[in-house]
This record gives structure tokens, C-alpha cells and sequence, in this order.
């Protein structure tokens, strides 16, 4: 597979995990556009919000958990979260990722 999340969760690229558990991980972006400018992605390689399956929503429902974990051991008492779908949408890698944005 030559998707880059897929390879920094396989650790064949190497990156400052904030948070790992058996479904999720959460790293830095390369490119922030925040003080603090995570992303929190699932392990399973799905491509967007639309290719998301029956079954996915345990996955999901996860992801926004760790959402709400991730800032609070940050301390950051506000935040943005944000999913961009498809290339249209400003999707560039087609891994499924949350941006969590913090100034």
C-alpha cells in the first residue's frame, strides 16, 4: 500500500506519537496551521468519510473519544476538530484523519 498514514502507523516512517491505542493513533502535522495541530486517524485504512462501511461506526466513535481524551491531557481548553472528505474538500491524503487545531 502506498499510503503515508499507513506507513507512519507500520513505523516505517517515523513519527512523535501524542497517543497510540489497538484502533487509533494521533501525531503532529508535518505542516501545522495551529500552535498545537494534531491528527487523529483509525489504524484501518479507509479513504474518506465516504467509504466508510457498516461496522465502521465503532471505529469512529473511537476516534471521537480520543478526540476528547487527547486535549484534555494537553490541557487545551478549547479546540477545533475537522474532517475534510475528498479531494473537493481539501483532502489530501486519502486516509481518513481528524484535525484537531488548538491556538
Amino acid at each position: 500500500m502506498d499510503c503515508l498514514f499507513c506507513k507512519i502507523i507500520a513505523g516505517e516512517i517515523p513519527s512523535k506519537m501524542v497517543h497510540q491505542d489497538d484502533v487509533t493513533v494521533v501525531f503532529p502535522d508535518i505542516n501545522p496551521k495551529a500552535r498545537v495541530h494534531l491528527l487523529i486517524l483509525p489504524k484501518k485504512h479507509i479513504p474518506t468519510i465516504a467509504d466508510l462501511e457498516d461496522g465502521d461506526e465503532k471505529i469512529m466513535g473511537h476516534l471521537m473519544r480520543v478526540a476528547q481524551k487527547v486535549p484534555r491531557a494537553q490541557n487545551l481548553s478549547g479546540y477545533r476538530l475537522q474532517f475534510n472528505v475528498g479531494k473537493d474538500g481539501g483532502q489530501e491524503i486519502f486516509h481518513i484523519h481528524c484535525h484537531l487545531l488548538a491556538n
